[in-house]
Protein backbone atom coordinates (compact mmCIF):
# COMPACT_ATOMS: atom_id res chain seq x y z
CA UNK A 1 0.00 0.00 0.00
CA UNK A 2 1.39 3.39 -1.02
CA UNK A 3 1.14 6.54 1.06
CA UNK A 4 0.42 9.72 -0.90
CA UNK A 5 0.35 13.13 0.74
CA UNK A 6 -1.90 15.32 -1.36
CA UNK A 7 -3.50 14.72 -4.75
CA UNK A 8 -1.40 16.79 -7.16
CA UNK A 9 1.17 14.13 -8.03
CA UNK A 10 -1.07 11.13 -8.45
CA UNK A 11 0.83 8.26 -10.10
CA UNK A 12 -0.72 7.26 -13.41
CA UNK A 13 -1.15 3.67 -12.19
CA UNK A 14 -3.41 4.88 -9.36
CA UNK A 15 -5.61 7.23 -11.35
CA UNK A 16 -9.12 6.11 -12.17
CA UNK A 17 -9.53 4.21 -8.93
CA UNK A 18 -12.43 3.35 -6.65
CA UNK A 19 -12.26 5.62 -3.63
CA UNK A 20 -13.62 5.60 -0.10
CA UNK A 21 -13.18 8.72 1.98
CA UNK A 22 -13.57 9.91 5.54
CA UNK A 23 -11.72 10.35 8.85
CA UNK A 24 -11.60 6.61 9.64
CA UNK A 25 -10.66 7.15 13.28
CA UNK A 26 -10.46 3.76 14.96
CA UNK A 27 -11.07 1.77 11.77
CA UNK A 28 -14.14 0.16 13.32
CA UNK A 29 -16.54 -2.33 11.74
CA UNK A 30 -18.34 0.39 9.77
CA UNK A 31 -15.08 1.61 8.26
CA UNK A 32 -14.11 -1.94 7.38
CA UNK A 33 -17.40 -2.37 5.56
CA UNK A 34 -16.57 0.69 3.46
CA UNK A 35 -13.16 -0.79 2.67
CA UNK A 36 -14.69 -4.16 1.78
CA UNK A 37 -17.13 -2.58 -0.70
CA UNK A 38 -14.33 -0.45 -2.17
CA UNK A 39 -12.17 -3.53 -2.71
CA UNK A 40 -15.05 -5.51 -4.20
CA UNK A 41 -15.89 -2.77 -6.69
CA UNK A 42 -12.21 -2.23 -7.57
CA UNK A 43 -11.63 -5.94 -8.22
CA UNK A 44 -14.78 -6.21 -10.32
CA UNK A 45 -13.75 -3.29 -12.52
CA UNK A 46 -9.99 -3.88 -12.49
CA UNK A 47 -9.32 -0.50 -10.88
CA UNK A 48 -7.06 0.57 -7.98
CA UNK A 49 -8.65 0.59 -4.52
CA UNK A 50 -8.00 3.88 -2.73
CA UNK A 51 -8.72 5.58 0.58
CA UNK A 52 -8.68 9.34 1.11
CA UNK A 53 -8.38 10.63 4.65
CA UNK A 54 -7.27 13.68 6.61
CA UNK A 55 -4.65 14.83 9.13
CA UNK A 56 -5.54 16.25 11.52
CA UNK A 57 -9.06 14.88 11.72
CA UNK A 58 -11.55 17.59 10.69
CA UNK A 59 -13.13 17.65 14.15
CA UNK A 60 -9.69 18.14 15.73
CA UNK A 61 -9.18 21.22 13.56
CA UNK A 62 -12.69 22.57 14.01
CA UNK A 63 -12.69 22.03 17.80
CA UNK A 64 -9.11 22.99 18.56
CA UNK A 65 -9.84 23.90 22.19
CA UNK A 66 -11.71 20.68 22.94
CA UNK A 67 -10.89 18.06 20.29
CA UNK A 68 -12.45 14.61 20.37
CA UNK A 69 -10.33 11.84 21.85
CA UNK A 70 -8.25 10.24 19.15
CA UNK A 71 -8.79 6.47 18.85
CA UNK A 72 -5.92 5.89 16.42
CA UNK A 73 -2.98 8.14 15.64
CA UNK A 74 -1.51 8.12 12.15
CA UNK A 75 0.94 5.27 12.75
CA UNK A 76 -1.78 3.08 14.27
CA UNK A 77 -4.16 3.76 11.41
CA UNK A 78 -1.44 3.00 8.86
CA UNK A 79 -0.57 -0.31 10.52
CA UNK A 80 -4.23 -1.35 10.64
CA UNK A 81 -4.60 -0.57 6.94
CA UNK A 82 -1.42 -2.33 5.77
CA UNK A 83 -3.11 -5.68 5.36
CA UNK A 84 -6.41 -4.30 4.08
CA UNK A 85 -5.75 -4.85 0.37
CA UNK A 86 -6.00 -1.15 -0.49
CA UNK A 87 -3.54 0.09 -3.10
CA UNK A 88 -3.00 3.56 -1.62
CA UNK A 89 -3.86 5.84 1.26
CA UNK A 90 -4.14 9.48 0.21
CA UNK A 91 -3.78 11.94 3.09
CA UNK A 92 -4.89 15.57 2.84
CA UNK A 93 -3.82 18.14 5.40
CA UNK A 94 -7.02 19.49 6.91
CA UNK A 95 -6.61 23.25 7.34
CA UNK A 96 -8.56 26.44 6.76
CA UNK A 97 -8.11 26.19 2.99
CA UNK A 98 -9.41 22.63 2.79
CA UNK A 99 -12.24 23.43 5.17
CA UNK A 100 -13.41 26.28 2.93
CA UNK A 101 -13.56 24.22 -0.27
CA UNK A 102 -16.98 24.34 -1.87
CA UNK A 103 -18.67 21.14 -2.92
CA UNK A 104 -17.74 21.93 -6.53
CA UNK A 105 -14.07 22.50 -5.63
CA UNK A 106 -13.96 19.24 -3.73
CA UNK A 107 -15.56 17.46 -6.67
CA UNK A 108 -12.90 18.92 -8.97
CA UNK A 109 -10.20 17.45 -6.75
CA UNK A 110 -11.77 13.99 -7.01
CA UNK A 111 -12.40 14.17 -10.76
CA UNK A 112 -9.39 16.09 -12.07
CA UNK A 113 -6.64 15.12 -9.62
CA UNK A 114 -7.69 11.53 -8.94
CA UNK A 115 -9.85 10.66 -11.94
CA UNK A 116 -12.13 8.56 -9.76
CA UNK A 117 -14.38 6.02 -11.43
CA UNK A 118 -16.19 4.96 -8.27
CA UNK A 119 -16.82 6.34 -4.78
CA UNK A 120 -17.97 4.46 -1.68
CA UNK A 121 -19.23 6.49 1.30
CA UNK A 122 -21.38 6.09 4.37
CA UNK A 123 -24.89 7.49 4.45
CA UNK A 124 -23.82 10.34 6.77
CA UNK A 125 -20.77 11.51 4.79
CA UNK A 126 -20.39 15.30 4.64
CA UNK A 127 -17.47 17.44 3.53
CA UNK A 128 -16.61 20.94 2.33
CA UNK A 129 -18.00 24.35 3.13
CA UNK A 130 -21.30 24.01 5.02
CA UNK A 131 -21.13 20.25 4.45
CA UNK A 132 -22.11 20.72 0.80
CA UNK A 133 -20.41 17.57 -0.46
CA UNK A 134 -22.69 14.96 1.09
CA UNK A 135 -23.76 11.59 -0.27
CA UNK A 136 -26.63 13.05 -2.30
CA UNK A 137 -24.30 15.66 -3.82
CA UNK A 138 -21.83 12.97 -4.87
CA UNK A 139 -24.57 10.82 -6.40
CA UNK A 140 -25.82 13.75 -8.49
CA UNK A 141 -22.26 14.63 -9.53
CA UNK A 142 -21.51 11.03 -10.45
CA UNK A 143 -24.30 11.03 -13.00
CA UNK A 144 -22.86 14.04 -14.81
CA UNK A 145 -19.16 13.20 -14.41
CA UNK A 146 -19.25 9.50 -15.12
CA UNK A 147 -18.39 7.87 -11.80
CA UNK A 148 -20.48 5.55 -9.67
CA UNK A 149 -21.42 6.27 -6.07
CA UNK A 150 -22.29 3.57 -3.55
CA UNK A 151 -23.82 4.78 -0.29
CA UNK A 152 -23.75 2.26 2.55
CA UNK A 153 -26.30 1.95 5.32
CA UNK A 154 -25.13 2.05 8.95
CA UNK A 155 -23.43 -1.08 10.28
CA UNK A 156 -25.02 -2.38 13.46
CA UNK A 157 -23.76 -4.58 16.26
CA UNK A 158 -26.86 -5.74 18.05
CA UNK A 159 -29.00 -2.66 18.58
CA UNK A 160 -26.07 -0.22 18.27
CA UNK A 161 -25.10 1.68 15.13
CA UNK A 162 -21.32 1.50 14.92
CA UNK A 163 -19.51 4.84 15.06
CA UNK A 164 -16.24 6.31 16.34
CA UNK A 165 -18.26 8.30 18.88
CA UNK A 166 -19.72 5.11 20.36
CA UNK A 167 -16.26 3.57 20.61
CA UNK A 168 -15.09 6.65 22.49
CA UNK A 169 -18.12 6.39 24.76
CA UNK A 170 -17.34 2.74 25.51
CA UNK A 171 -13.68 3.46 26.27
CA UNK A 172 -14.54 6.42 28.49
CA UNK A 173 -16.72 4.02 30.52
CA UNK A 174 -13.86 1.44 30.50
CA UNK A 175 -16.19 -1.01 28.74
CA UNK A 176 -13.46 -2.73 26.76
CA UNK A 177 -15.75 -5.59 25.70
CA UNK A 178 -18.23 -3.18 24.10
CA UNK A 179 -15.43 -1.23 22.43
CA UNK A 180 -14.04 -4.49 21.05
CA UNK A 181 -17.43 -5.47 19.61
CA UNK A 182 -17.75 -2.11 17.85
CA UNK A 183 -14.17 -2.19 16.56
CA UNK A 184 -14.15 -5.86 15.62
CA UNK A 185 -10.89 -6.32 17.56
CA UNK A 186 -9.48 -5.52 21.02
CA UNK A 187 -8.61 -1.88 21.53
CA UNK A 188 -4.87 -1.19 21.48
CA UNK A 189 -2.25 1.54 21.08
CA UNK A 190 1.00 1.28 19.18
CA UNK A 191 4.33 3.05 18.91
CA UNK A 192 8.09 2.86 19.25
CA UNK A 193 9.62 2.52 22.68
CA UNK A 194 11.44 5.69 23.76
CA UNK A 195 13.77 6.45 26.65
CA UNK A 196 12.07 7.87 29.72
CA UNK A 197 13.39 8.98 33.10
CA UNK A 198 14.35 5.33 33.80
CA UNK A 199 12.76 5.68 37.24
CA UNK A 200 10.94 2.37 36.80
CA UNK A 201 14.22 0.56 36.18
CA UNK A 202 15.67 2.08 39.34
CA UNK A 203 12.63 0.90 41.31
CA UNK A 204 12.69 -2.61 39.89
CA UNK A 205 9.82 -2.06 37.45
CA UNK A 206 11.48 -1.26 34.09
CA UNK A 207 8.89 0.15 31.67
CA UNK A 208 8.53 0.33 27.91
CA UNK A 209 7.48 3.93 27.24
CA UNK A 210 5.45 4.90 24.17
CA UNK A 211 4.54 8.46 23.20
CA UNK A 212 0.86 8.71 22.33
CA UNK A 213 1.05 11.28 19.51
CA UNK A 214 -2.49 12.51 19.90
CA UNK A 215 -3.91 15.66 21.44
CA UNK A 216 -6.39 13.84 23.65
CA UNK A 217 -6.52 10.22 24.82
CA UNK A 218 -9.82 8.29 25.06
CA UNK A 219 -9.20 7.06 28.60
CA UNK A 220 -6.50 6.73 31.23
CA UNK A 221 -5.46 4.82 34.31
CA UNK A 222 -3.82 1.50 35.11
CA UNK A 223 -4.58 -1.52 32.90
CA UNK A 224 -3.88 -5.20 32.49
CA UNK A 225 -2.46 -5.53 28.97
CA UNK A 226 -1.03 -7.86 26.37
CA UNK A 227 2.04 -6.70 24.46
CA UNK A 228 2.53 -7.67 20.82
CA UNK A 229 5.84 -7.36 19.01
CA UNK A 230 8.31 -8.87 21.47
CA UNK A 231 7.74 -12.61 21.11
CA UNK A 232 5.79 -14.80 18.66
CA UNK A 233 2.84 -14.72 21.08
CA UNK A 234 1.60 -11.72 23.12
CA UNK A 235 3.19 -11.17 26.52
CA UNK A 236 1.24 -10.09 29.57
CA UNK A 237 1.88 -6.84 31.38
CA UNK A 238 0.55 -3.95 33.41
CA UNK A 239 0.42 -0.46 31.91
CA UNK A 240 -0.06 3.11 33.08
CA UNK A 241 -1.74 5.47 30.62
CA UNK A 242 -1.52 9.10 31.72
CA UNK A 243 0.78 11.82 33.02
CA UNK A 244 2.34 10.09 36.07
CA UNK A 245 1.39 12.73 38.68
CA UNK A 246 3.45 11.17 41.49
CA UNK A 247 6.71 11.91 39.65
CA UNK A 248 5.62 15.27 38.23
CA UNK A 249 4.89 14.09 34.71
CA UNK A 250 3.30 16.43 32.17
CA UNK A 251 3.24 14.63 28.82
CA UNK A 252 0.80 11.69 28.64
CA UNK A 253 2.67 8.42 28.11
CA UNK A 254 1.86 4.75 27.84
CA UNK A 255 4.25 3.02 30.26
CA UNK A 256 4.17 -0.77 30.26
CA UNK A 257 5.82 -3.30 32.53
CA UNK A 258 6.14 -6.53 30.53
CA UNK A 259 5.99 -9.60 32.73
CA UNK A 260 8.93 -12.03 32.68
CA UNK A 261 11.01 -9.92 30.28
CA UNK A 262 14.29 -8.13 30.92
CA UNK A 263 15.66 -7.27 27.46
CA UNK A 264 16.23 -3.95 25.70
CA UNK A 265 13.14 -2.66 23.86
CA UNK A 266 14.32 0.84 22.90
CA UNK A 267 13.35 1.63 19.32
CA UNK A 268 11.12 -1.46 19.02
CA UNK A 269 7.61 -0.91 17.72
CA UNK A 270 5.08 -2.49 20.09
CA UNK A 271 1.33 -2.85 20.17
CA UNK A 272 -0.26 -2.72 23.64
CA UNK A 273 -3.68 -4.39 23.82
CA UNK A 274 -5.87 -3.30 26.73
CA UNK A 275 -7.36 -6.27 28.59
CA UNK A 276 -8.94 -4.74 31.70
CA UNK A 277 -9.03 -1.46 33.63
CA UNK A 278 -7.64 -1.82 37.15
CA UNK A 279 -7.95 1.66 38.64
CA UNK A 280 -7.65 5.36 37.92
CA UNK A 281 -4.40 7.30 37.91
CA UNK A 282 -3.71 8.91 41.30
CA UNK A 283 -0.98 10.99 42.92
CA UNK A 284 0.71 9.12 45.79
CA UNK A 285 2.28 10.93 48.75
CA UNK A 286 5.57 9.13 48.16
CA UNK A 287 7.33 6.94 45.63
CA UNK A 288 7.39 4.18 48.26
CA UNK A 289 3.59 4.14 48.47
CA UNK A 290 3.40 4.11 44.69
CA UNK A 291 5.72 1.09 44.64
CA UNK A 292 3.45 -0.84 47.02
CA UNK A 293 0.45 -0.18 44.80
CA UNK A 294 2.43 -1.10 41.66
CA UNK A 295 3.08 -4.53 43.14
CA UNK A 296 -0.64 -4.97 43.83
CA UNK A 297 -1.48 -3.82 40.29
CA UNK A 298 1.03 -6.23 38.77
CA UNK A 299 -0.39 -9.22 40.66
CA UNK A 300 -3.96 -8.35 39.65
CA UNK A 301 -2.97 -7.74 36.04
CA UNK A 302 -1.14 -11.05 35.79
CA UNK A 303 -4.20 -12.90 37.06
CA UNK A 304 -6.53 -11.13 34.61
CA UNK A 305 -4.24 -11.66 31.61
CA UNK A 306 -3.86 -15.36 32.41
CA UNK A 307 -7.61 -15.75 32.92
CA UNK A 308 -8.85 -14.11 29.71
Amino acid sequence: MKLLRGTKRMPAALRGGVLTLGSFDGLHRGHRELIAHTLAQARTTGRPALMLSFEPMPREFLNADSPPARLTNFRERWRLLEGSGLDALIVLRFDAALRSLSGSDFLRLLVEDLGVTGIVVGHDFRFGRHGEANAAFLQAAGTSHGFTVEVLDPVRVGEERVSSSLVREALEAFDLARAGRLLGRPYSMRGRVVRGQQLGRTLGFPTANIRLRRRRIPFGGIFAVRVHGIAPTPMGGVASLGTRPTVGGIEPLLETVVFDFSGDLYGRELEVEFVAHLRGEVRFESVELMMVQMQVDAREARELVNKT
